[in-house]
């Protein structure tokens, strides 16, 4: 299990909410220590835990755990499907056709 990615996501969902590591600490009730080790990926939190650190940011689990879920990539994909359709159809356009560009190319390399 990918320790890191968790933590980093932990992270970056934190600061999202522009949540210092004493807030999110205090909002689950856990030490910041505890929390800094998480985010690290020197812990990994009990299911319990793992469950009120995802309700308090307000994000899925699967959202936590999309690097070492074996469909992490759909989720992603997902993410960013939502993302690109937010930008101007002049961008979306510029983006899917790099990343065509760069899928032929995968393929290629491939065979």
């Amino acid at each position: 299990m990918d320790l890191q990615s968790i933590g980093e996501n932990i992270r970056s969902y934190r600061k999202k909410r522009k949540w210092r590591q004493e807030d999110l600490a205090e909002k689950v009730d856990l030490s910041v220590n505890y929390i800094s080790l998480l985010e690290r990926g020197e812990k990994i939190p009990a299911l319990d835990t793992f469950i009120d650190i995802v309700n308090v940011l307000g994000v899925t689990s699967d959202m936590v755990l999309t690097d070492v879920l074996d469909a992490g990539y759909q989720i992603k994909s997902t993410q960013l499907a939502d993302r690109i359709a937010q930008l101007s159809p002049d961008d979306r356009r510029d983006i899917l056709a790099v990343v065509d560009t760069m899928v032929r190319n995968a393929e290629k390399r491939r065979r």
